[in-house]
């Protein structure tokens, strides 16, 4: 959950970029899609963490010198290149980037289900299953419009 917080908000900051890096109105409304599931996860995955009386990492630990960044995440330098670019060629990398990035999201639950006596917790099986069949549906979209972009 620590680590997620993290990875969720690196999602909204890439969303973020879009407003002024894009013409097209279907990379808004993923973006769109995709701030209101984050956001909406990241609440939880806090509230679930301050109920365990465990530590609250800041939305933006993953930016600290030395932070260790959970599987998908991009690096500075991805970021950097993202944030740089305009147009077709921004909406090109921010799917390749996104996909990336859920890919990460993927595996971080499949870690855990395959961590012996991990997700036993109904909301927590509940939330990582939430997550494998949200972030696969996008995947599956992302691609799609990356498809369509190449043409």
């Amino acid at each position: 959950m620590q680590g997620m917080i993290g990875h969720h908000a690196q999602a909204l900051e890439m969303t973020a970029l879009l407003a002024t890096r894009t013409a097209s109105e279907n990379m808004r409304k993923l973006a769109q899609r995709i701030d209101v599931s984050q956001a909406d996860e990241i609440k939880m995955m806090q509230e679930w963490l301050t109920g365990r009386r465990q530590a609250v990492p800041s939305e933006h630990a993953h930016h600290a010198q030395g932070a260790k960044l959970m599987p998908g995440m991009l690096t500075p330098e991805e970021m950097g290149r993202l944030a740089e670019a305009k147009g077709a060629e921004f909406d090109r990398l921010f799917l390749e980037y996104m996909i990336k990035h859920h890919a990460g999201a993927l595996a971080m639950v499949q870690e855990l289900f395959a961590t012996p006596g991990a997700g036993q917790e109904s909301e927590i099986f509940a939330f990582a299953s939430d997550v494998d069949a949200d972030q696969r549906m996008e995947i599956d979209r992302m691609g799609g419009m990356l498809r369509e972009l190449q043409k």
